[in-house]
C-alpha cells in the first residue's frame, strides 16, 4: 500500500468514525479464512460494517477526531477489525456474543468501543453492552409505560359494563 493510499484509508477511515455514533474495535487473529468469512456474512446479515484496518491506521483515523482516544492506545495491537453499527449501539456487542457461542469459537474477542463517545475498553465490557437497550427500545417502553394506564382505565370501565349487564340480566329474569 503506498502512502497515499495509506493517507486516504485514513481520511476516509477518520471520517466514518467521526460519523457514526456507534463502533467496536475486535481481535479476529487466528480465525480461519472460513471463519473470517462466516462473521462477516452475519455481521452483513444484521446490518453492521466490518473491517479489517492496521492499528496504526486506526490510531492515526482517531487522533483526527475531537475526542480524546489514548484510552485505545494499549488495545491496538495485534490484529484488529472495525464494525460499524449505524443505527443500534449494542448490535455489534450481541453479534459478537451471538457468533461466539453459536460457533463455539474464542474469537472475536472485543477490545474496546465507542458508543455516542463514552469509551468501552476490555473484554469484560462486552456483556454490558449487550445488555444496553437501544433508543428505539427505551421509546417503545416509555411508551408501553404511558399507555399502561390508559388501558387499566378501559379495562375498567369494560368490566365494569359487563358487571352491570350481569346484574340487570340476573334481575329481568327473576322478575320473569
Amino acid at each position: 500500500m503506498t502512502k497515499e493510499e495509506k493517507f486516504k484509508l485514513v481520511e476516509e477511515l477518520s471520517e466514518k468514525l467521526a460519523n457514526t455514533d456507534f463502533f467496536y474495535v475486535t481481535d479476529t487473529a487466528g480465525l480461519s479464512v472460513n471463519d473470517i468469512n462466516k462473521f462477516r456474512k452475519v455481521c452483513f446479515d444484521k446490518g453492521v460494517e466490518y473491517r479489517v484496518v492496521k492499528n496504526s491506521l486506526i490510531k492515526k483515523a482517531l487522533d483526527k477526531l475531537d475526542t480524546d482516544y489514548s484510552a485505545f492506545d494499549e488495545i491496538l495491537k495485534g490484529s484488529s477489525g472495525i464494525m460499524f453499527s449505524p443505527e443500534v449501539g449494542n448490535a455489534p456487542a450481541k453479534l459478537i456474543k451471538e457468533f461466539t457461542k453459536s460457533t463455539g469459537l474464542e474469537k472475536p474477542v472485543f477490545k474496546a468501543a465507542s458508543i455516542d463517545s463514552d469509551l468501552f475498553v476490555g473484554a469484560d465490557n462486552l456483556n454490558v453492552l449487550a445488555s444496553l437497550k437501544s433508543k428505539n427500545e427505551l421509546i417503545a417502553e416509555v411508551i408501553g409505560l404511558l399507555q399502561s394506564p390508559a388501558k387499566n382505565v378501559v379495562s375498567a370501565l369494560q368490566s365494569g359494563g359487563n358487571k352491570l349487564s350481569g346484574i340487570l340480566q340476573t334481575l329481568s329474569e327473576k322478575e320473569g
